[in-house]
Parts: C-alpha cells; structure tokens; sequence
C-alpha cells in the first residue's frame, strides 16, 4: 500500500486519514469518527464498548475496519482502526447521532475530490488552502506554507532518488536541518513553542518558513550536484544546506534587532491577527 496520511476537517474537528493509492481509497480513523459523532469525552472507550456489542451482535470488527499506523497524541506512529467510506457507511448506521447524515455526506464529497485531485493536482491546492483558512491562517501566511509544502517534496524526492528510506532516515536528516540553522531539533523546536502532537511547520511564522524553505532547498541543491552516496554524505550536506539558512537568519537577525526563531504557535499567532 502506498501510504499518505492526511488530516481531514469536519465542523472543526480533525480526523485522521491514510490514503490507499492501490485501491484509490481513503481510510478514516475510526475513533476520530466516533468523537465527531459522538461529542464523546472517551472515544477510544466508546469504540471499545460499541465492538463489543457488535461482536455479541455476531459482527466481527474485522469486516467494518481495518488496522493501520496513524500518528497519535504523543506524536509516534501507532497501530489504528481504520475504516473506508463504505465501511463507515455501515459503522454509522450502529451510532445514534444527529450528525450522521452531514457526516455521510461529508465522506462522499471527500472521496469523490481525492479522485478528482488526481486528475488535476491543482484542485489539492486548492482544498490545502481551504482547509487552513477554516482554521483561521491568513492568507499570507498559506501561500508561504503550501510553498514550503512544494520545496520539502522536492527535498525528500531527492533523498528518495539516492534511496534514503521515509521515517528513521528522513527524521534524523531533517533534525540536523533544524538543528543547524535554528539550533533546536525537531523535538526541541516544539516544546519551545508548546507544541504536543500538532504540527512544527503548521506552527511556524512566516519568517520561520522561509528560512526553512531556504534550508531545505540549499540541502536539495546541493545533494543535486553532490550525489552522495552514504549516510553520513547526506548528513553533511544537510547540515552544510542548514549553515546557508543559518547565515541568512543571523543576518536578518542583525540587521532588524528580532529574533526569527519564535516561541508563537498557529493559535497564539491567529490570536493576536484577529485582536
């Protein structure tokens, strides 16, 4: 299965999704599912108690769901329920709740635009757009998002081109991009902005997006004309994109008396646009 995990927005509520490129299907996070139709304060509990019923009901979990890794709470892949819009369909039927049927709906309209997305990679732009604005990000601050978006495919097209491996590899290249040009790790990077789960690069200003895109192009545009071949090659070239960036922060720092590197998150940052 090509993977590609995504969140999807209902009424305001994130939902956890993994796309099936095989079978050109969404899987839905079934306990985010059951929270948004729900309103539940346990909807882990809530899952649980309902497959038991269903199982006692003779109808095994199995057939409305799946498993696979998505990201949970505490930022690490985790085995999950998961459920495709047929299967949902089917699931929601067993759950008492006046949001079903907008909720179908919903499903449908996300499927039916992941295929249309395909025909035309202009329209998943569009929806990313969408998407963030819901969430009350500026216009701005979007474009310099979904382009940094481009750039960091670019990048880790790159690494997959020398056939660097998603995950392990990938993470500890980006860590040494961060650590060299803001001097924090990815991890540290969040706990500075007093962040949990949620996304870094969702969380970042405006000047901290761009002097990352510049990090990540420089290590892009030097790995072009490099073409490491070890590990230990592609973490130099990291870090050597990374002290590019470095400089141009260190400078922009110095000429304007303001740090770019900034304890705001998206929440704090939409705050203080709307006051």
């Amino acid at each position: 299965m090509t993977k590609e995990t995504s969140i999807k927005i209902f009424e305001e509520k994130k939902v956890r999704t993994i796309w099936n490129e095989i079978e050109e299907e969404w899987y839905f996070s079934v306990v985010d599912v059951v929270g948004v139709l729900t309103d539940s304060l346990d909807p882990k509990r809530y899952w649980s108690v309902l497959k038991t019923r269903l199982k006692q009901e003779g109808v095994e979990s199995t057939t409305i769901c799946s498993t696979l890794k998505l990201l949970a709470q505490d930022g690490k892949m985790r085995l999950t329920d998961v459920a495709s819009t047929e299967q949902l369909f089917r699931l929601i039927q067993s759950i008492p709740s006046p949001k079903a049927e907008p909720f179908k709906q919903w499903l449908a309209h996300v499927a039916k635009e992941r295929l249309d997305q395909l025909q035309d990679p202009e329209l998943s732009i569009e929806q990313a757009m969408s998407d963030y604005k819901r969430l009350g990000y500026s216009d701005n601050w979007i474009n310099q998002r979904l382009k940094s978006i481009e750039v960091r495919k670019e990048l880790t097209d790159e690494w997959k081109r020398h056939g660097l491996q998603e995950g392990v590899q990938f993470a500890s290249l980006t860590d040494i991009i961060y650590k060299t040009w803001s001097g924090k790790t990815a991890k540290e990077y969040k706990q500075f902005k007093g962040l949990k789960k949620e996304s870094l690069r969702d969380n970042m200003t405006n000047k901290e997006l761009v002097i990352n895109m510049l990090a990540e192009l420089s290590t892009k545009e030097i790995s072009e004309v490099s073409n490491p071949e070890t590990m230990d090659e592609h973490a130099n070239i990291a870090r050597r994109g990374g002290n590019i960036a470095r400089d141009a922060r260190l400078q922009l720092e110095a000429e304007t008396g303001k740090k770019v590197v900034s304890p705001l998150n998206a929440k704090k940052v939409i705050s203080i646009e709307n006051e």
